[in-house]
C-alpha cells in the first residue's frame, strides 16, 4: 500500500517550469527600466510628486473671418509663465497652420503611387495639386512694448528669441499679428476649415488651430516641439483666454467659452430663450430657430458683429460661425454643476440633429463625470459639419447628416450618436486629464474611447458599439505582424491607426475591467488616475502606476502585453484527461478496474485531442509518508480526505498560449445533466510557463464539454481549438468517397 500507483502529487503539481519545455520570455517581468525613475515631480506611486509643476499660457485674441475671401486675420497677445526651475532664453510657439504651406514636410513624406484609375479629387489632393496658399502669414512678432522680437520659423514651430533670459516665477508678454486663408475641408480635410454649401452660397466655418500657441514645456522632456505632419495631434499648455470674433452681423457663433456680450449679439427673443435653457433641465430650448435661420441665408449682411468670449483653465481654444446655425441647449446636473448641453447645426442636419445631438452631449457628461471628474467646465456644445469628428475645448465639430428629404437609417443615427458621445468625451481626454497627444495618441484616443463604450452602453438601449468589446478586435489581432506596431509608438510612426489608437487600448482597457480587475476595482482606481491628473499633463507611467497602486493589482504583464507588443491571445485547450480515484480495495486486488473501451489520446488529423474517451482514467490516494510532515507533530486524517475524493470526476486540462499574449483563463464546463460551470483562473497561472499551463478541476458530475473563453471576454484569435471535444477531420479519402458515391 505504501507503493504510489498514480502519484498524486505528479497529478496536482503545481506545473513549475519544466526546463526542457519551458523558453521564458519575461512576460512576467516587471516593466522596471522601461518607465521612468520616479523623482520630485512624478512620483512611484504614479501621482503628481510634491514638486510637480506646469508652465501657464493667457491668450488676449481678436479675430476677424472676412466671408468674401475666406481669409482669418487675427493678433494675439500672449502672457507665459514660467513656473519651472529653469532658465529659458528662447520659448516655442506652434504654427500647425504651416502644415499646409506650399513646402509642408507632410506633403514630402506622404507616399503615394499611381494606378490605371484615380478619383481626381484624391489624386489632385495626394500630390499637391490643389491651388490653394496655405499656413501662416506672420505679419509680426513684438514685445510688450511693440519692439520686434527676434523670431526663427522652421515648418510648424517658431523659436522666438528673449532679449532678457526668462527666470522662475517670471512671465513675459509678446504679441503675434498673422492671417491665413481658410481652407476648403471638401477639397484638403483637416480639422478646421469650412464647408460651402451652394444652394444658398452659404459657407459653415470650423475654426481650429487657427492661432500661433504654446508649445509644451514639461519636466519630462523640455520642449515639446516635435513637428506637426497632421497625424499626432497636439501638447499644449493650460491658460486662461479672452477671444474676440468678429463676422457678418447675420451670423450665429459658437465657441470655447462662455458668451460675454449676449446683449449685443442676440435678439431679445433669443436673449430670453438661452435664459430659459439654463433651467431646463427635462429637454434643449432652441434658441436660435430653424426658420430664423432659413432667413438669414437668404440675405447676406455687410454689417458686422462681434462676439466676446472667455475660458479659464483651458488648453485650447476654438470657435464655429455661419449664417445657417440653429442653436438649442439644455441645462445638466453635474455634481454641484450645471453646464450647459448646446448643440448648433444647419438645416441639413435636421430633424436629427435637433432630436439626437444635445441629448448625446448631456448623456456623456453624466456618464464620463461618473467615471472621471465633475465636468468643470460652463458648457459644451456640439456642432455639425459634414464628414468631420474633432475635438477642442467645450467645443467639437461632428458628422452624421441625413438625406436631403430627412430621412436617415439607423447606421447614420448610431454614428451620428457614437462621434458626438467621443468628441464631446474629449474634453475629458485630453482636454482635462492633459496627456501629450504629439508621442502618446492611446492616452487620448484610447481612454476617450473606452469611456465612449461605458456610455453607450449604460445610456442607450441596444447600442451597436464598434470599439470596445473584446470580440471586436479579433480582426486586428489576427493581422500579419508586419502590418502593425505596439500601442506604446509615437503617432506619427502608427499602423493601421484607428485599431491600434483607438480600439485596442479601449478594448484592453474594457478586458482590464470586466475581465482581471472586476469593474468595482478598475472604476475606483481609474477615478483615481482622473482626479489626480485633472488639469495637469500625465504620462503613460503615470496612468501605469496609478491603476496598480490604487488597486493592488500587479498588471506589468498586462501592460508589457497589451501595450508594448503585437501579441495575440490565442489559447488551446490542447489535451484533457478524465480521473476517478479507484478505491483502496479494488487497488490491493487488482480487481474492478473497468478496461478503458477507448482511447482518451485519439486524436485528429491535426494531432488533437477529440474526446474524453469511455471511462475515467484511475489513480489512488494513498497514506501521508511521515517525512512529508517534517517536525510537525500533528497529522491529517488521510481517511477524510479520501472521502472527499470519492465520487468526483476530476479533469487535468492543458491550456497551450498559441497567441504569446498571457491572460485570464476562463473556462466553461458543460455536464450530462445540461447544467453549466465557469470557473475563473488569474492570468498569473502563466507566471512559470508561458507556452502551457495544466489544471486539475473536480466536479460531482461528469463532463461532456469545455469551452474557453465561451462569453468572448479575452479577444481570442482562434475559437477552434477552444472547444473539447473537438470533431474529428474529415479525410481527404473521405471527402472523394462521399462526393462520388463510393
Amino acid at each position: 500500500m505504501k507503493k504510489i500507483l498514480l502519484g498524486l502529487a505528479a497529478i496536482f503539481s503545481l506545473q513549475f517550469a519544466a526546463a526542457q519545455d519551458n523558453q521564458w520570455q519575461g512576460k512576467f517581468e516587471q516593466l522596471g527600466t522601461n518607465l521612468p525613475t520616479p523623482n520630485e515631480y512624478r512620483t512611484g506611486s504614479g501621482a503628481p510628486g510634491a514638486a510637480y509643476w506646469q508652465q501657464k499660457a493667457d491668450y488676449d485674441m481678436e479675430i476677424e473671418i472676412n466671408d468674401e475671401d475666406q481669409r482669418l486675420t487675427g493678433k494675439e497677445s500672449i502672457t507665459y509663465y514660467n513656473n519651472s526651475p529653469d532658465v529659458l532664453k528662447y520659448l516655442w510657439v506652434q504654427l500647425d497652420q504651416n502644415v499646409r504651406e506650399p513646402e509642408t514636410n507632410s506633403l514630402k513624406v506622404r507616399q503615394n503611387a499611381l494606378r490605371d484609375s484615380l478619383p481626381a479629387k484624391a489624386a489632385a489632393s495626394s500630390l499637391g495639386f490643389i491651388d490653394y496658399d496655405g499656413g501662416f502669414k506672420i505679419q509680426s512678432v513684438t514685445d510688450a512694448a511693440g519692439k520686434p522680437l527676434s523670431y526663427t520659423i522652421n515648418k510648424t514651430m517658431m523659436r522666438i528669441d528673449l532679449p532678457t533670459p526668462l527666470r522662475t516665477s517670471g512671465n513675459v508678454q509678446f504679441n503675434i499679428e498673422w492671417y491665413y486663408n481658410i481652407n476648403d475641408r471638401m477639397l484638403l480635410g483637416g480639422r478646421g476649415g469650412m464647408e460651402y454649401f451652394p444652394e444658398d452660397d452659404n459657407y459653415l466655418y470650423t475654426i481650429a488651430q487657427f492661432f500661433p500657441r504654446m508649445a509644451v514645456y514639461d519636466d519630462y522632456e523640455g520642449w515639446q516641439n516635435k513637428q506637426f505632419l497632421g497625424r499626432g495631434e497636439f501638447a499644449l499648455t493650460f491658460g486662461d483666454y479672452k477671444m474676440k470674433i468678429t463676422v457678418p452681423a447675420d451670423h450665429i457663433v459658437a465657441g470655447t467659452g462662455m458668451l460675454q456680450n449676449i446683449k449685443e449679439v442676440l435678439t431679445k427673443e433669443q436673449q430670453d430663450r438661452f435664459e430659459q435653457a439654463k433651467k431646463s433641465f427635462d429637454k434643449p430650448v432652441i434658441i436660435a430657430t430653424q426658420e430664423e435661420a432659413i432667413e438669414r441665408e437668404k440675405s447676406k449682411s455687410k454689417k458686422t458683429k462681434t462676439w466676446e468670449f472667455y475660458a479659464e483653465n483651458v488648453r485650447d481654444v476654438a470657435f464655429a460661425t455661419s449664417r445657417k446655425f440653429i442653436w438649442d441647449a439644455q441645462a445638466v446636473k453635474v455634481g454641484d454643476n450645471t453646464p450647459l448641453a448646446m448643440s448648433y447645426y444647419p438645416k441639413e442636419g435636421n430633424p436629427l440633429w435637433e432630436k439626437e445631438s444635445t441629448l448625446a452631449v448631456k448623456n456623456t457628461l453624466e456618464v464620463y463625470s461618473k467615471y472621471t471628474i465633475d465636468y468643470p467646465y460652463p458648457q459644451a456644445t456640439s456642432v455639425h459639419a459634414a464628414s468631420i469628428g474633432m475635438e477642442y475645448p467645450m467645443i467639437c465639430f461632428n458628422f452624421g447628416r441625413p438625406n436631403k428629404d430627412g430621412t436617415y437609417s439607423d447606421r447614420t443615427k448610431y454614428r451620428m450618436i457614437g462621434v458626438i458621445i467621443h468628441e464631446v468625451g474629449h474634453n475629458f481626454f485630453p482636454m482635462i486629464i492633459n496627456s501629450d497627444e504629439r508621442q502618446w495618441t492611446w492616452m487620448d484616443e484610447g481612454l476617450d474611447t473606452f469611456v465612449q463604450y461605458r456610455t453607450e452602453q449604460e445610456a442607450y438601449e441596444n447600442f451597436p458599439s464598434r470599439r470596445g468589446p473584446a470580440a471586436g478586435i479579433v480582426p486586428y489581432m489576427k493581422m500579419d505582424k508586419s502590418q502593425i506596431r505596439p500601442i506604446m509608438t509615437n503617432s506619427e510612426q502608427l499602423m493601421q491607426f484607428g485599431w491600434n489608437a483607438y480600439a485596442k487600448p479601449a478594448t484592453a482597457l474594457n478586458i482590464l475591467r470586466e475581465t482581471v480587475m472586476g469593474p468595482e476595482l478598475f472604476d475606483k482606481a481609474f477615478k483615481e488616475y482622473a482626479q489626480r491628473w485633472a488639469f495637469k499633463h500625465p504620462k503613460p507611467a503615470d496612468f501605469f502606476r496609478t491603476i496598480e497602486d490604487a488597486s493592488a493589482v500587479d498588471l506589468d504583464w498586462f501592460w508589457k502585453g497589451w501595450f508594448y507588443t503585437v501579441d495575440n491571445v490565442d489559447v488551446a485547450v490542447s489535451d484533457v484527461k478524465w480521473f476517478r480515484m479507484r478505491s483502496e480495495e479494488a487497488d490491493i486486488e487488482n480487481k474492478g478496474k473497468k478496461v478503458k473501451k477507448g482511447d482518451l489520446n485519439a486524436t485528429n488529423t491535426k494531432g488533437e485531442m477529440m474526446d474524453f474517451g469511455d471511462t475515467p482514467e484511475p489513480f489512488s490516494l494513498v497514506e501521508t509518508d511521515p517525512r512529508y510532515y517534517g517536525e510537525f507533530q500533528n497529522r491529517v486524517d488521510d481517511k477524510a480526505i479520501m472521502a472527499k475524493f470519492a465520487d468526483k470526476n476530476f479533469y487535468q486540462v492543458k491550456f497551450e498560449n498559441k497567441g504569446g499574449l498571457v491572460t485570464p483563463i476562463i473556462v466553461e464546463f458543460t455536464f450530462e445533466d445540461g447544467s453549466k460551470q465557469v470557473e475563473r483562473i488569474p492570468a498569473e497561472i502563466w507566471r512559470y510557463n508561458e507556452q502551457s499551463a495544466t489544471k486539475v478541476f473536480a466536479f460531482d458530475k461528469q463532463v461532456t464539454n469545455i469551452v474557453f473563453d465561451p462569453n468572448k471576454e479575452t479577444a481570442d484569435t482562434n475559437e477552434e481549438d477552444n472547444i473539447f471535444p473537438r470533431k474529428a477531420e474529415t479525410s481527404k479519402f473521405d471527402e472523394f468517397k462521399e462526393k462520388s458515391g463510393k
